[in-house]
């Protein structure tokens, strides 16, 4: 019997990322002047130890500060753990509702500016900008500055950018949450060529709903730790009832609180 051995995209070892917290201008800057001043830190990831396969989905959950799109950001080299170790197979494009594009420039512009960050020739980009213009599908607003595009716009301008540059590994943090459903749809189609064609995609999104059908497999992030990775069908259901007793919790009952993928397995499978 043959196994298709599976291709090791992204390998993550012992990842940990810590943001110092301050809470006052003196407390910044004590810990510049003074290096034995060492303030409170942020423990955004604990320990990750994770791996993601060539032709693989893989959604990503979990509440804010879960330390979701940290990772990502990681992954796609846009910050750097404060240890551990990140081996990434080929080119990483993530798409983001907050980042990518400037807001001076112009929806044509920004895909020449993108084109040129990413190291494509001109020619490159000039072969590709009527299908990222065709794919959008905003319309005249693309010779319009981004600063007046609704999130919506930004985000269809944003995803047809980023497939169009064809990645190896795409990240999309929250990117289509914004936009009609015809668009979304659009989207999920093209993530699925993506996979046929053995790239990876990391799918960082509080919609949980968006995964299912979907998404090979759903990793739960919660306080920095994997809770667990699972197919969507066992752990999405558990985590959407986590979710509805821990917005019902108090503050003090919130810092206290230590969920396992397996409790919330067997109350609500």
């Amino acid at each position: 019997m043959n196994t298709k051995k599976e291709i090791v995209a992204i390998k993550c070892q012992n990842i940990v990322k810590k943001y110092p917290m301050y809470y006052s201008d003196m407390e910044r800057l004590k810990a510049l002047l003074w290096h034995k001043h060492k303030p409170k830190e942020f423990m955004a990831l604990d320990h990750i130890d994770v791996e993601f396969h060539s032709g693989e989905i893989m959604g990503i959950i979990g509440l804010n500060g879960s330390g979701k799109s940290t990772l990502a950001s990681i992954i796609a080299g846009i910050t750097y753990p404060s240890s551990g170790e990140l081996s990434v197979q080929g080119e990483v494009n993530m798409l983001s509702a907050n980042a990518g594009m400037e807001n001076y420039l112009t929806g044509r512009e920004n895909i020449r500016y993108k084109g040129m960050l990413l190291g494509f020739s001109p020619k490159h980009i000039a072969n590709i900008e009527e299908n990222i213009i065709h794919f959008a599908d905003i319309g005249e607003h693309i010779d319009q500055q981004l600063r007046t595009y609704s999130s919506g716009m930004r985000s269809r301008l944003g995803f047809a950018i980023s497939v169009h540059m064809d990645p190896d590994i795409l990240i999309i943090d929250e990117a289509l949450a914004v936009g009609d459903n015809s668009f979304t749809d659009k989207c999920l189609d093209k993530m699925n060529q993506f996979k046929e064609q053995g790239k990876t995609i990391l799918f960082v999104s509080h919609s949980v709903n968006q995964m299912e059908g979907f998404c090979d497999k759903v990793m739960w992030l919660n306080k920095g730790h994997i809770l667990g990775i699972e197919k969507p069908d066992d752990i999405i259901v558990p985590y959407c009832g986590f979710a509805r007793e821990f917005n019902s919790m108090t503050t003090a009952e919130r810092l206290l609180f230590s969920p396992t993928l397996k409790e919330y397995q067997e109350k609500y499978l």
